[in-house]
């Protein structure tokens, strides 16, 4: 377990004398914990209910991730669960945050680089002179965790018009697996924006408060809502552009699939009337034997020349039907 504990604006690496030592201060701080590989020392859940006497429910709420974004509200703190994207851009990051009058707590598993930036904000943020500390933090949190989305989003706008240019040039089956994948990115995505929008929602409305939220501090979370809708339009418009360019690719698998097949029937219809007179001419009847194989005026004029005309009528037909040329479609 890796962890930073920030408080009065200093932060150090968070150590069990060091927590305890900020627990019985009295002072607001924020303590940061990555909990993705913990150590046989590390025990995160007796620290949440001995040394914060937070309630066990709430506790074991946090020890399950793979949740979705949603405030419970306790007497004396709020348990918060947000998302963000993680560091390698492709998942998402699950936080969850103990918020009380006193201090955060936020438990996440792996990197999660939204979290290093608000404390570099911290120090030079108009929201911490307005609200509380922990409204400020909290907000700072949620603003880099939602701000977090729009790179990966931009990504996507620049890949999906990538992909859709090389598609109509020529469709892969590589393509199609990277539209699959990034399919199931954006629905990853859309997965935790529309409960976290709900949940500020829900945040604004007054159907859950956080301890020492106040009017000034309620206008910055307003903000975070208008991020959010933001967000969910984004992502509702690219799931649309990547399910039409997967379209767009099986046409173009089938276009090909249907020209080839054209090619494929107009040789199999020109070697049909060949073969036709070819094992006409080939018969052994007595007048054919009697008169083409002895005269070769005979094989030439009604042999070859019978093919030939039959080229040339499957030529006419061929371009009045528009398979060879400009011409009206079959």
């Amino acid at each position: 377990m890796k962890g930073t504990l920030t408080q009065d604006g200093k932060t150090a690496d968070a150590t069990g004398p060091g927590i305890e030592q900020a627990a019985a201060a009295g002072t607001f701080f924020w303590l940061d914990l990555d909990i993705h590989d913990p150590g046989p020392d590390d025990d995160v859940k007796g620290m949440l209910i001995n040394t914060f006497h937070f309630h066990p429910v709430a506790v074991e709420a946090a020890d399950q991730f793979g949740q979705r974004a949603r405030i419970d509200d306790y007497d004396d703190f709020v348990h918060i669960v947000t998302f963000g994207m993680a560091a390698d851009g492709k998942n998402v990051a699950e936080v969850h945050c103990f918020i009380t009058e006193k201090l955060i707590i936020s438990l996440h598993q792996g990197d999660c680089p939204a979290l290093a930036t608000v404390r570099d904000r911290l120090g030079n943020h108009h929201s911490s002179d307005l609200a509380a500390p922990q409204i400020a933090v909290f907000y700072l949190i949620m603003d880099s965790l939602i701000d977090s989305f729009f790179p990966v989003l931009s990504d996507f706008d620049d890949s999906i018009d990538d992909l859709e240019g090389a598609i109509l040039k020529q469709p892969t089956e590589q393509q199609l697996g990277t539209l699959f994948d990034m399919k199931r990115q954006i629905m990853s995505i859309r997965k935790v924006i529309s409960p976290q929008r709900d949940m500020i929602s829900s945040l604004n409305s007054g159907m859950v408060n956080i301890p020492g939220m106040t009017d000034q501090g309620a206008a910055y979370f307003r903000n975070l809502y208008d991020h959010l809708i933001r967000i969910s339009d984004m992502v509702d418009g690219y799931r649309d552009l990547i399910g039409g360019a997967m379209d767009t690719h099986l046409s173009m698998v089938s276009n090909r699939l249907n020209v080839v097949m054209k090619q494929l029937a107009i040789i199999a219809t020109i070697f049909m009337p060949l073969g036709y007179l070819t094992g006409f001419f080939g018969q052994n009847f007595a007048w054919l034997t009697g008169h083409l194989q002895s005269n070769i005026s005979y094989f030439l004029f009604l042999g070859i020349g019978s093919e030939l005309v039959a080229l040339v009528l499957l030529f006419i037909l061929f371009r009045r039907r528009g398979w060879l040329g400009s011409g009206p479609t079959a």
